[in-house]
């Protein structure tokens, strides 16, 4: 006869503890978010980017961003400077960084194509060897602009 009030022989029912899974679950989620997050982290003023087909992601760590904006203005990381003051800047973080150095350009694609070399041409005389330049990706589609 069994009793009702013994645990000894009895068989013990499988119990599926659900909270530690749902601590790793909000783990993942918290994970993703960081990540995603860190993915469009960009250091330049907002503009908009041209489209390339051939795009591929980027560090924006220990880099300086260059903006040219539509009208031709220059922007270290988020401050709009005058060309002198990109000049001086650019030749002092060359020499500073060596060949640590790296610039990520981000041009809107409505700037003067002219714009865009003046800056690269004051980046390569400053002796930085890394130069990037941002785009947005194109989208999966038929058809070519």
């Amino acid at each position: 006869m069994h009793g009702g009030g013994g645990s000894s022989g009895g068989r013990k029912r499988a119990r599926i503890e659900i909270i530690p899974l749902i601590d790793v679950i909000f783990f993942l989620l918290a994970t993703f978010v960081l990540f995603t997050l860190s993915l469009n982290q960009t250091k330049g003023l907002p503009v908009q980017l041209p489209i390339s087909s051939t795009s591929e992601p980027r560090d924006p760590s220990g880099t300086v961003t260059l903006t040219v904006t539509a009208e031709g203005s220059i922007a270290w990381d988020k401050e709009l400077i005058t060309l002198g003051e990109f000049v001086d800047r650019i030749k002092q973080y060359g020499l500073t960084e060596g060949a640590d150095a790296r610039v990520l350009i981000n041009a809107d694609e409505r700037t003067l194509f002219g714009n865009v070399v003046y800056v690269v041409d004051q980046v390569r005389l400053s002796g930085i060897p890394k130069i990037y330049v941002e785009t947005r990706v194109a989208q999966a589609s038929g058809g070519t602009r």
